[in-house]
């Protein structure tokens, strides 16, 4: 969840982001969403990880999608 900091204009929105995120701070507000709070009988569940040579993994089902960098 991040914090709009700014409306530049009707279409674009300037986020305040940590600097561990590399993207530009102003987007297009088409890629930018209304948090909402988990319903109250939503059941919001982490994966459990599997260790492995003592170190905790967790198994990917399916990757969705691949960007070339």
């Amino acid at each position: 969840m991040y914090v709009v900091e700014e409306v530049v204009s009707k279409n674009v929105v300037k986020l305040k982001l940590p600097t561990s995120i590399e993207i530009h701070l102003v987007v297009n507000i088409s890629g930018v969403v209304r948090y909402r709070e988990p319903i109250k009988e939503q059941k919001v569940e982490e994966p459990k990880p599997i260790e492995i040579d003592r170190v905790e993994e967790w198994e990917v089902e399916k990757i969705l999608n691949k960007r070339k960098v």
